[in-house]
């Protein structure tokens, strides 16, 4: 019920991504074409990238969740994080377009943009900025990379609405000669864009990798195993992530003196108090030691 519950979450959110990127990629657009502001322009084109990333983000969820099957024994989660590679690939190239027609305006003589645009931008940045929270807050609770990366993708568009925001009013209040100044704005949005491709992209690798990152959730199983009867300690414990869930390889210390049936009963009682304490919890393997 609890994996359900976590999947629907997360299904909400990227619908919620869905349609505000759909939603600012149209008003940065017309805002920035009437406007003469090709950093709003820069904007809308992340934004459209976006929303494709945010349909990738969408079908991974829901891959992702697909039940354990005869191939697949530890379930589907892997695809979370390869969605993820190609969320950053959409970043990159939105990036690399940005940065290319930012250095072709700033050699084009223009016009200054207008006044009315920063209202707009302001708007967005406070949309922006709530909608990253938002998507945030859900990507823990259900603990999914790929949302953390649409989260991302909503954070780099608030601060490249941020950097538009300070081209614009410098363009504004210098005047003359300084009109480039809101296409510099724009090409300082796509170097910061890369920046956050790095951020998204590294845990990810880790997630594929099998990286060792949970330290905290070690201590938790540790903490919870102390309390199961049989357990006097435990030893090894390794973690992998995949999707939403943790892989738990654990040994366990137990009496040398008592039978093999007692110690598999031993393990069943842990693995069945692991899952129970702590949900997020999917495949437990125990691995009994003698003390």
């Amino acid at each position: 019920m609890r994996d359900k519950a976590n999947e629907l979450t997360a299904i909400k959110a990227t619908y919620f991504s869905i349609i505000g990127n759909t939603s600012m990629a149209i008003i940065k657009g017309l805002a920035g074409f009437f406007g003469n502001s090709y950093a709003l322009i820069a904007d809308a084109i992340e934004s459209t990238t976006d929303i494709f990333a945010s349909f990738l983000v969408l079908f991974g969820i829901k891959y992702s969740n697909r039940p354990a099957d005869e191939n697949h024994p530890y379930g589907h989660g892997r695809a979370e994080p390869l969605i993820t590679f190609l969320v950053v690939g959409f970043l990159i190239t939105s990036a690399t377009i940005i940065g290319y027609e930012s250095i072709i305006n700033i050699q084009t003589p223009h016009n200054l943009p207008k006044s009315w645009t920063l209202y707009i931008l302001g708007a967005i940045i406070v949309w922006k900025e709530y909608s990253f929270r938002l998507v945030m807050k859900r990507s823990k609770e259900t603990n999914s990379s790929s949302l953390k990366a649409d989260a991302w993708h909503h954070r780099s568009d608030a601060l490249t609405s941020v950097a538009a925001f300070i081209g614009i009013s410098i363009a504004l209040i210098l005047g003359k000669g300084y009109e480039s100044a809101d296409d510099w704005a724009a090409l300082f949005a796509a170097g910061f864009i890369l920046y956050n491709s790095y951020l998204i992209f590294r845990p990810a690798l880790g997630e594929i990798m099998d990286e060792h990152l949970y330290d905290d959730l070690v201590e938790e199983i540790r903490k919870v195993s102390q309390h199961v009867e049989g357990v006097i300690d435990t030893e090894k414990c390794f973690i992998r992530k995949a999707g939403m869930k943790y892989h738990v390889d654990l040994h366990a210390r137990v009496s040398g003196t008592i039978s093999v049936k007692e110690g598999h009963d031993i393990s069943h009682r842990l693995k069945d108090a692991l899952q129970e304490e702590i949900p997020e919890l999917g495949q437990v393997l125990i691995h009994i030691e003698p003390n």
